[in-house]
């Protein structure tokens, strides 16, 4: 099948990124911060990569927030990827600082209705997006501010760019969990145990379904049609949430929402993702740099 245009264009300049790694030396740096939680009382830590340019001059940069999935945590994005150096890298070509907050090992990256100490969408707004505007040189501005994520963080970047369109100009999915309705989910009979005993705490009734309708980012494409939060997803066409992909993606068809959807070989693994994100990467830098706030 031949590849369509974007993904013709994608392929020549991620192959230009590959080989410029060869002759390029990275020294992009990583900070690890507490930033409390005024909801939910407690101090997370995140992860923040700086790019070597950062310290060499006085320019403010866009921010790149990358969420970790399901049963992970905040330097999952540094410590699991095949390419340890894979943030990093493109932390550096891209000149960018990339932010990868504390999620929990299923917060979902909301606000629970029934459990206080799961109030991760206001987290994340309120307390993360202050702390790193206070903290470092931050184009200050939704036009500098982009967030994507795998899997449950996925879901998460879909979800919060949909509610906060004013915090971000572009996001992001990587095999996301984009519908919170587990039944559509191929997965074994006892990890779907474990999702349902995971969503009673933090959602409730899980007779009742639609509870878990207000949340699934898949029912959230009018939201999308009027933000003008520009999108990419992808999946692997061997992953669980495959299906989910796929029905997010046509309704955002059928509601004329602009967005790049594209599926690969691979499953729900590490080496998929470390193979997605730098096309999100640069996804974001051509929209930021459309903006005016990218640093040369």
């Amino acid at each position: 099948m031949t590849k369509p245009k974007y993904m013709r264009k994608l392929h020549f300049y991620l192959i230009v990124l590959l080989l410029s790694k060869s002759f390029t030396s990275f020294s992009a740096t990583v900070d690890s911060i507490e930033i409390p939680s005024v909801a939910m009382k407690k101090t997370y830590m995140a992860a923040v990569v700086l790019p070597d340019s950062y310290k060499k001059n006085n320019s403010s940069y866009p921010v790149l927030y990358l969420l970790h999935g399901g049963g992970g945590h905040f330097r999952d994005w540094l410590t699991s990827t095949p390419d340890k150096m894979l943030v990093k890298n493109l932390a550096d070509h891209f000149n960018l600082i990339v932010v990868m907050p504390e999620g929990e090992t299923f917060g979902w990256y909301l606000n629970s209705t029934i459990n206080k100490e799961n109030q991760f969408e206001s987290y994340i707004i309120e307390d993360v997006i202050g702390k790193i505007d206070k903290t470092y040189r931050t184009v200050k501005d939704r036009k500098g501010r982009v967030i994507t994520g795998l899997s449950m963080g996925g879901h998460g970047s879909l979800y919060l760019s949909s509610r906060h369109p004013d915090l971000f100009c572009a996001a992001g999915s990587m095999s996301g969990a984009v519908d919170l309705n587990w039944t559509n989910w191929k997965i074994p009979a006892d990890f779907l145990t474990r999702v349902k005993q995971g969503f009673q705490t933090l959602i409730g009734d899980t007779t009742n379904m639609s509870l878990y309708d207000s949340f699934s980012v898949v029912n959230m494409t009018g939201k999308m049609k009027t933000n003008n939060v520009k999108l990419i997803i992808d999946c692997g066409v061997d992953d669980f949430l495959i299906e989910a992909n796929r029905e997010l993606h046509h309704r955002l068809v059928y509601d004329h929402v602009p967005h790049d959807y594209t599926e690969h070989p691979g499953a729900h693994t590490w080496d998929y993702w470390q193979n997605s994100l730098p096309y999100h990467v640069l996804f974001f830098y051509n929209i930021l740099k459309a903006n005016g706030v990218t640093v040369s």
